[in-house]
């Protein structure tokens, strides 16, 4: 549609009409089944309302969309289509790794094709916009949500979301793409105490160094959607922060697209206790930008008599309204109001072999070997392995937000695990990955029948011991794959203990005093506690929800078809204690490396350090850095810092190295990290060669941010890190002049 006729529908529709485009509800109110995770109650809508709606939440399906649309364009006036939008956060049906493993892959090009295909499933289905990025920086293992976020550094969040952007928007103009929703703005990962929807309190300078960048870098790839945060920052709710909003958001960044809340985030306002009804807290939420109301009474039930009494313009419910009509046309849904959705198409992208390659490729990548003493990895083939442990044999490894999966789709650890081992493989799980039955109910409202399940071997879990351990003393390796509950990790699932249950502690114990060698994958949605175990295992690899192709993956890695790649995207803690944790922390007056025995800023009960670092990872081979130097020792303030690296390979396996390099400015006006990311590369390092390469760093990227949230470059001696971790450099130093 013609702008100008656009406009000309715009200004025929009625105060209520434009409110209806304001509004989304879940597919209970269109009479159809939904995959909605939130605070169910009743809403007091009516009907009149839900006819006018101007989008649907968390339906999908080529046939089901098509119905909802058609019903409810003959009820609207003006025959408007809806926009129907979900949680595509890693993938539709095709599952890949949850965003922590993305993170772990440092590879943005391979992530943006994953989203194309995820994109590619969920158009087929009838969906138009999803709900990802989540690009939250994280410092806290705690927070549930650390699962969705690419992990705790603003440079490397930055490429992912720009990477995810580019893959879901790619092919909008065809039908096959989806408007990418960033969110959640602003600085989520930063709640107190990990703890979840709990309030955000931080600098000017921490706020734009840290946690804006990869925020930026989504708008800057053309995002069109945000989703402000459920959480408060600096005591002003984010849903209604004109300044977040507008100051920073519309104005300083340029983002003309829409903005969304978070689910029910309006209404909850009120008890954030900014606002002393839902009146007031639709007022407050349209005055600083909020477009759409995202499943509560707020906007439906408050704009139009807001309107009628004076309190408010109607030009601010007008302009709301034009960004989403804006939207509707951009996907040509006037033209074409089903958009991509063709159960032909269902039929022929979903969990096509193509799909499940890609997601295959990506979980390699993502996996992340944290231990391999005397090369127990790869495995031997003709060697007889155990295979124990709650997720040995499970097709439940998606995490709770593959919410429109079919976990039986999944490939397990077993089926991938006998492709390589045929008969010299036995499995069994041995004991649950949860055992206390009232935690577990408690996590996400289970049913009586799906705990039951869950607890499945709990009644022998005796037995089911004796059987693993059995199979263990006849093996010549013992592979445990163990972990988090799907439902333990995600949103509203913080935790304080972050270790392994005390049945999978257990079994580990015992298989290790049979003196095998021990091989432990443990898959979670977060960095758990593994101190006190990882003494007792010779290989030990990390998984992120791996996905659908995740036993054929998995495999591929413990058997040496593949050597591990993923770095680690967050810092492990040693104990809960340590929490927020992070590599590019401040540096202090009393640092722990000084000459005092007492009084330095330090743990009298732990170490200081994490169990592993920031950008830790291990493979087959390893790269040695050689001859890294800089193309000079000085520059001018506009040019670009040169690093000339050789990687050489004397092993004799190719693989890919991550080059990490890090900067730190030790003179400033305002105290700087001690380290931070400033670039990256993933590059292919064949047995027995060598690669030379040059990485050219712009020197805005050695700015640092002032508490006004200005960018400053300040004159002076830096130093450049280089190499495979945070904590495993080579240092240089420049002037820059």
């Amino acid at each position: 549609m013609k702008t100008i006729e656009l406009k000309e529908l715009l200004m025929d529709m009625s105060v209520l009409e434009k409110i209806g485009q304001l509004v989304q509800f879940s597919g209970e109110f269109f009479e159809s089944q939904d995959v909605t995770y939130g605070p169910q109650q009743k809403l007091g809508i009516s009907q009149e309302i839900v006819d006018l709606a101007g989008s649907v939440l968390n339906v999908t399906g080529a046939e089901t969309t098509r119905k909802i649309q058609m019903n409810q364009m003959a009820k609207q006036p003006h025959h408007i289509p809806m926009l129907f939008m979900s949680d595509i956060i890693y993938g539709y049906k095709t599952i890949y790794p949850n965003p922590l493993g993305l993170g772990a892959t440092w590879n943005p090009e391979l992530v943006a094709q994953a989203c194309e295909m995820a994109a590619k499933e969920a158009a087929a289905s009838g969906n138009h916009v999803t709900f990802a990025p989540m690009v939250d920086v994280i410092h806290d293992a705690r927070w549930g949500r650390c699962l969705e976020s690419p992990g705790e550094d603003p440079i490397l969040n930055s490429s992912i979301a720009q990477a995810m952007v580019y893959g879901f928007q790619k092919n909008l103009s065809t039908g096959s793409g989806q408007i990418a929703c960033l969110k959640h703005f602003a600085a989520y990962g930063g709640v107190e105490a990990g703890r979840e929807y709990n309030t955000v309190d931080m600098s000017m300078s921490n706020l734009f160094q840290n946690y804006l960048p990869p925020y930026k870098a989504a708008i800057d790839a053309g995002c069109k959607m945000i989703m402000t945060s459920l959480s408060s920052l600096n005591g002003i709710p984010c849903t209604a922060d004109s300044w977040l909003l507008k100051d920073i958001l519309r104005e300083k960044w340029g983002f003309d697209g829409v903005i969304i809340s978070d689910y029910a985030a309006i209404r909850e306002l009120v008890s954030h206790g900014v606002a002393i009804d839902n009146k007031e807290a639709s007022l407050k939420a349209l005055m600083a930008g909020v477009d759409i109301d995202m499943q509560s009474s707020c906007y439906s039930n408050e704009l139009e008599s807001l309107v009628t009494d004076g309190i408010l313009d109607e030009d601010k419910i007008t302009e709301a309204a034009w960004k989403v009509l804006k939207l509707k046309n951009e996907l040509g849904l006037f033209e074409n109001p089903f958009y991509g959705a063709s159960k032909k198409l269902e039929d022929k992208n979903i969990l096509s072999q193509e799909n499940r390659k890609l997601a295959r490729n990506l979980c390699e990548e993502s996996l992340v070997l944290l231990k391999n003493d005397n090369n127990v990895l790869p495995l031997d083939i003709t060697k007889k392995i155990a295979l124990l442990g709650p997720y040995a044999d499970c097709q439940d490894m998606l995490g709770m937000w593959a919410v429109h999966a079919d976990n039986s789709k999944t490939v397990t650890l077993k089926d991938g695990i006998k492709k390589y081992l045929g008969s010299n493989l036995n499995c069994t799980k041995g004991v649950d990955l949860v055992d206390d039955i009232k935690y577990l109910q408690g996590m996400w409202d289970f049913t009586s029948e799906e705990v039951q399940d869950i607890l499945s071997a709990s009644k022998n879990n005796a037995s089911e011991m004796n059987v693993a351990l059995t199979l263990a003393k006849e093996s010549d390796y013992v592979v445990i794959a163990v972990g988090e509950q799907s439902k333990e990790s995600g949103e509203a699932a913080s935790k304080t203990n972050l270790h392994l249950s005390d049945s999978q502690i257990e079994l580990i114990d015992k298989v290790h005093k049979l003196n095998k060698k021990i091989v432990l994958i443990v898959i979670s949605g977060r960095p758990l506690v593994l101190e006190d175990i990882l003494e007792k295992v010779d290989a030990l690899l990390y998984a992120w929800f791996p996905g659908t192709e995740a036993g054929d993956a998995i495999a591929n890695i413990l058997f040496g078809k593949v050597s591990p790649s993923g770095r680690l995207s967050i810092s492990f803690p040693r104990n809960e204690g340590q929490l927020p944790i992070y590599y590019s922390q401040l540096p202090t007056g009393r640092p722990a490396n000084s000459n005092s025995a007492r009084f330095t800023s330090r743990y009298i009960d732990s170490q200081l350090d994490p169990l592993f670092p920031f950008g830790y990872g291990l493979s087959y081979s390893e790269v040695r850095y050689k001859d890294v130097q800089l193309s000079k020792a000085t520059y001018s303030v506009d040019e670009e810092l040169e690093i000339q690296i050789t990687l050489v390979n004397e092993g004799v396996k190719s693989v890919k190295e991550v080059i990490q390099v890090y900067f730190n400015d030790p003179v400033a006006s305002l105290s700087q990290p001690v380290k931070r990311l400033v670039a990256f590369k993933k590059v292919k390092v064949d047995a027995q060669k060598q690669y030379k390469l040059i990485i050219s760093i712009p020197s805005y990227k050695l700015k640092f941010f002032n508490n006004k949230g200005d960018a400053v470059f300040e004159k002076g001696t830096f130093n450049i890190y280089v190499g495979r971790n945070v904590h495993d450099c080579i240092k240089l130093s420049c002037e820059y002049i």
